[in-house]
C-alpha cells in the first residue's frame, strides 16, 4: 500500500495539480492586490468616488457609515449584506479569468507552432499510413 501511495505522489498529474495550486493561491494575491490597487480606483472614479466595500445592506441596529462601523457590526455578528464585496470579487474574477483566457490562448499558439515543426515519429508515421490504408479499402 505504502508503494501504491509513493507511485501515486509521484505521478506527473498530482505533481502538476500540487504545482498548480501554490502557484493559484499568490496568483489570486497578485490579482487582488492589483483589483484593489488600481482597478477598484479606478472604477471607483469613473463611478463618482463610489467605494464599493462601503456599500452594505443594514439588517441590524449599528450603525454602518464608514468602514469602521462595518467592521464594529461584523464583529457585534450584525445581520449585514455586503454586496459591495461581492461586486469586488466579480471583478476581481473576471480579471483573473481574462487573464487565464490570454494565458491559454498564448500557450495554445505556442503549442501549435511547436506541433507544425515537429516531424511525425516513426509510430505515428505507421499509424498514418496504416490509416491510409483502411481509409483506401
Amino acid at each position: 500500500m505504502l508503494n501504491d501511495f509513493k507511485k501515486f505522489i509521484a505521478r506527473g498529474n498530482v505533481l502538476d495539480l500540487a504545482i498548480a495550486v501554490i502557484i493559484g493561491a499568490s496568483f489570486g494575491a497578485i490579482v487582488k492586490t492589483f483589483t484593489d490597487g488600481i482597478v477598484m480606483p479606478v472604477v471607483g472614479l469613473l463611478t463618482g468616488g463610489i467605494d464599493f466595500k462601503s456599500k452594505v445592506i443594514n439588517l441590524g441596529d449599528m450603525p454602518v457609515n464608514t468602514a469602521e462601523q462595518i467592521a464594529a457590526a461584523q464583529a457585534a455578528k450584525q445581520p449585514l449584506i455586503l454586496y459591495g464585496e461581492l461586486i469586488n470579487d466579480v471583478i476581481t474574477f473576471l480579471i483573473v479569468a481574462f487573464l487565464m483566457f490570454l494565458l491559454a490562448r498564448y500557450a495554445i499558439s505556442l503549442f501549435n507552432g511547436l506541433e507544425a515543426d515537429s516531424e511525425p515519429t516513426a509510430e505515428e508515421a505507421l499509424l498514418t499510413e496504416i490509416r491510409d490504408i483502411l481509409k483506401a479499402k
